[in-house]
């Protein structure tokens, strides 16, 4: 209920305060909120747990905070493109995809070490670092003007990464 009223009155302020054509950021922001409240609530999940946690609830708290943290720190670039703060150019570097994809890959491969050794948190950490870090290298190469897209795609994923936490 504290959360309720909490959150209602600072949507009652947002609505009042902030100005159409500034919505596009305020939903970025809010939306990397709710990916990183996921990420949250499944890192307290996995680290509330002393014993080995179950293949399958581990599997979907790791997929929940990668989710979460990609849609976290995504979302914070989004809006920082959209407010000017970034530029709104494509930001771009040499071996862009092979470096997305490994990462990716490495991604996928500590992600099966922390399933597999689910009490020993360092490759969990690792895992939380590599989806905050990834959700900046998704979302920086992106121009502008396709930021409402972006932040459409994000709010996807932290519903995902919501129902991922909620089921964990």
């Amino acid at each position: 209920i504290i959360g309720i009223i909490i959150g209602s009155i600072i949507g009652i302020i947002s609505a009042t305060r902030v100005a159409m054509t500034s919505m596009p950021e305020m939903v970025a922001i809010f939306n990397g909120f709710g990916g990183g409240a996921s990420a949250l609530v499944a890192i307290a999940e996995f680290l509330r747990n002393s014993n080995p946690i179950d293949t399958l609830n581990a599997f979907i708290i790791i997929l929940a905070v990668i989710i979460g943290s990609i849609t976290f720190t995504g979302s914070f670039v989004a809006f920082g493109k959209l407010k000017g703060m970034i530029s709104g150019q494509p930001i771009t570097y040499p071996a862009q995809n092979l470096i997305n994809g490994l990462i990716l890959v490495g991604l996928l491969i500590i992600g099966y070490f922390a399933i597999v050794n689910s009490t020993d948190y360092i490759y969990f950490y690792i895992i939380i670092g590599i989806g905050l870090i990834l959700g900046i290298l998704t979302v920086i190469p992106i121009g502008g003007a396709d930021m409402p897209v972006v932040i459409s795609l994000l709010n996807s994923y932290s519903g995902i990464a919501a129902a991922a936490a909620g089921f964990a």
